[in-house]
């Protein structure tokens, strides 16, 4: 007996209210927003995780950013490659992250807006203090989940030793949300991460003698001068 089609009647704005709330569930979680965890949009996760397993790091040699590219897309985010590449530049601009995250060779953009060369002509790695965001990551100290086409294993969030969303700050909209969180001085955060752990019921006030908040002349940056 062939299968009957079913047909239900829904009302149209119930219809399209449903399925605005699961678009909506999935950017926020897998497109625009980053992880409190470790400070990292999925895209950002993906590119630093790829570069790790690829053995690209800070005390080997630079290495063509279309490689890079080219795992990201291929192995775990199988999206636009000028979206990866993108991601890639801007974790490198130190006048848009705090602590860059990739080291690269070759024109990374510039502070006036001028683009960066294509991933043909630049070469990047890891930088030192992205080895602190995976450090110790094959030692179970976050869950790993299968990848798109279920070849490999990805980690759902970077083990992360530092709080990298309040140190390289975000900007990100969605649908319903947005994020603007400013970049703020290294030490100053992890004073402020040691004074949580020592005494959790610390209130704001008592945070704020260690992150003053200071505007640095330079960039625009939180930032002690």
């Amino acid at each position: 007996m062939a299968n009957q089609e079913k047909l239900l009647d829904l009302p149209l704005e119930e219809v399209i209210g449903d399925r605005f709330g699961i678009y909506s569930k999935y950017i926020i979680q897998e497109r625009a927003l980053p992880d409190v965890r470790d400070g990292l949009k999925p895209v950002q996760k993906t590119v630093l995780y790829a570069m790790f397993q690829d053995g690209n790091t800070s005390d080997k040699p630079f290495r063509k950013s279309a490689k890079t590219v080219g795992n990201v897309i291929g192995n775990y985010h199988p999206h636009g490659d000028s979206s990866v590449y993108e991601a890639m530049v801007r974790m490198s601009q130190d006048w848009k992250v705090r602590s860059p995250l990739i080291e690269m060779h070759g024109n990374n953009g510039s502070l006036d807006g001028d683009p960066p060369a294509a991933m043909r002509y630049t070469e990047a790695r890891l930088s030192k203090i992205a080895a602190e965001l995976i450090r110790d990551i094959d030692k179970q100290t976050v869950d790993f989940i299968p990848n798109f086409d279920d070849t490999l294993e990805e980690p759902v969030v970077l083990p992360s030793r530092y709080p990298n969303l309040l140190v390289n700050g975000s900007t990100g909209i969605s649908a319903g949300y947005a994020t603007e969180i400013p970049p703020h001085h290294l030490g100053e955060i992890i004073d402020a991460a040691i004074m949580v752990m020592e005494h959790p019921d610390c209130t704001v006030d008592d945070l704020m003698t260690c992150v003053k908040g200071r505007i640095s002349r330079h960039r625009g940056h939180c930032s002690r001068t």
